[in-house]
């Protein structure tokens, strides 16, 4: 099995979703579109495509051009060959823009640990029945979902952001709120000018090393709820995978 994996940033890379994948026998190669690297053409060998977060915005396509090409990747992917996508934070926002979605800037950003709910008919989805009915959760962002792609469903949400989580299709998955996280990963992302502008404006100078502190207490139920997610997401890669049998035969 063999994942594209589109990055905006190099440290927000798959985190611990790489020890998930690698366990699995899973290989992945990286297109870092930031840094000029192109989408590979043709992604026929690919079984599942996953974007993830970036300090950009979905309608800075002047400033980021690339942006362009990766909703229409993402687009043709979905939509014309409805196969696996998991998008994180940015990449949640791409999907639901590039399949007819909108996106728009918060009111206020949602920065740090906060408490979301799944959606009451989200106890049937495959991926997110997987996790409590409500959780705490890792956030780090300005932007959000406005209005769904048309038949999209909302999987979950809180009253900050009604589009936590939403599925399109049957495999198409865009989750707002952080999953990957690794010990190191508010240090690193504090070292990215932007992103430390943005924990302090949010959560006061100084707001990194309590910030760090609150996610160790909580690494170990993150990486619980993001190795349950990332099981259920792999079972339906595997299916889409598995070729239909011919009716009759």
């Amino acid at each position: 099995m063999r994942f594209l994996v589109l990055q905006h940033l190099s440290v927000e890379h798959p985190g611990i979703l790489r020890d998930f994948w690698r366990t699995e026998g899973i290989t992945w190669d990286v297109a870092e579109l930031d840094e000029g690297e192109p989408i590979p053409s043709g992604l026929s060998h690919y079984d599942a495509l996953i974007s993830m977060g970036g300090p950009m915005d979905v309608w800075q396509e002047d400033k980021y051009p690339w942006l362009k090409a990766e909703k229409d990747a993402i687009r043709h992917w979905v939509v014309a060959q409805q196969k696996p996508f998991l998008g994180i934070c940015l990449g949640h926002q791409l999907l639901a823009e590039a399949i007819g979605g909108s996106v728009g800037p918060m009111s206020e950003p949602e920065v740090g640990i906060v408490s979301v709910s799944r959606s009451p008919h989200a106890s049937e989805d495959p991926v997110m029945a997987s996790l409590p009915a409500e959780f705490d959760c890792f956030q780090w962002h300005g932007a959000e979902v406005k209005s769904l792609p048309q038949g999209a469903q909302v999987i979950a949400g809180n009253r900050h952001c009604a589009v936590q989580a939403f599925r399109w299709g049957a495999a198409a998955y865009g989750f707002q709120y952080h999953v990957e996280l690794t010990e190191t990963t508010v240090s690193d992302w504090a070292d990215v000018p932007a992103y430390k502008e943005s924990l302090e404006a949010a959560m006061g100078p100084g707001a990194c090393p309590r910030l760090e502190s609150d996610v160790a207490n909580k690494l170990a139920d993150f990486q619980d709820s993001a190795r349950r997610l990332n099981d259920q997401f792999l079972a339906l890669v595997n299916q889409s995978a598995r070729p239909v049998a011919s009716a009759g035969l």
